[in-house]
């Protein structure tokens, strides 16, 4: 079996009972830095010698069939420095080794700096995406915004803090009341959540940020719907021989209007 096991991702009285209990038991750890995962070991006072796996993002796909096969035999569990595996750190490739191989995956869960920061971020929680980290080449990095524009959904990234500042006068430039949220060194002794307009915070991280950032942009508020518009669509559609409930139903999920509000003006315009 793969057992992904979740870390703290900065305050260690995260560690689960079943995360201690799992890294006391492993027999083989595959781990993003062998250093950190046995400090983490001697801070969590587990006086275990596994068989240390070193799998970072230089070898995970050169290693991924050989942890697989170590898995078909015993329990594998798989760390990264913080946080879930396989979420923006070394994993996937392993989990699709096994899965290919047929062999079982398993999870202990733990901390996650994306869910962490969307939660406490105040933007919409609903429908979100998480798209890793900001891309770093400038002309990347404004496709990725451009696409934003009108994106619906709350969308979350890391981002360095060398880069942020740039990256969030990149977003003011392209819409400066649109609402961002930065979160900086989450269930850290210095955890800090800054929330405003991309304007704001751009003039917020001039001054330079520090720390491991997770940033949220809320989504494109919808576009205006005219509604005039919408029922000369259902009467169009009635007219071509559609039935109106049908016809309110389409139109509705076009535009995001109420099907039985659309379907009772059709009746009324008659």
């Amino acid at each position: 079996m793969l057992i992904l096991a979740g870390t703290p991702i900065g305050n260690l009285g995260d560690a689960s009972r079943r995360l201690i209990a799992t890294l006391r038991e492993a027999e083989i750890l595959a781990c993003e830095d062998t250093r950190t995962t046995r400090q983490l070991l001697t801070l969590l006072e587990i006086d275990a010698r596994p068989r240390f796996i070193a799998l970072h993002e230089h070898n995970e796909r050169e290693l991924a069939v050989e942890i697989a096969e170590l898995a078909q035999q015993q329990d594998v569990v798989l760390v990264t420095d913080a946080g879930m595996p396989a979420i923006s750190d070394p994993g996937y490739p392993v989990v699709r080794a096994c899965v290919d191989a047929g062999v079982t995956v398993s999870s202990v869960p733990g901390p996650s700096a994306v869910i962490t920061a969307l939660a406490v971020s105040g933007l919409a929680t609903d429908r979100f995406t998480f798209e890793g980290f900001v891309p770093r080449r400038a002309g990347e990095r404004a496709a990725l915004i451009e696409a934003l524009a009108g994106e619906p959904r709350t969308s979350v990234f890391y981002e360095s803090p060398h880069r942020i500042a740039a990256t969030l006068e990149a977003l003011a430039a392209a819409f400066p009341e649109r609402a961002v949220v930065v979160c900086r060194e989450l269930t850290k002794l210095h955890e800090e959540t800054v929330r405003g307009t991309a304007s704001e915070l751009a003039e917020w991280a001039a001054a330079g940020v520090r720390g491991e950032i997770v940033l949220l942009i809320a989504g494109a508020a919808p576009a205006a719907v005219d509604e005039d518009a919408a029922l000369a669509r259902v009467l169009e559609l009635r007219a071509k021989g559609m039935r109106l409930k049908d016809a309110a139903a389409e139109v509705a999920g076009e535009t995001g209007l109420s099907k039985r509000d659309l379907y009772e003006a059709a009746l009324a315009a008659k």
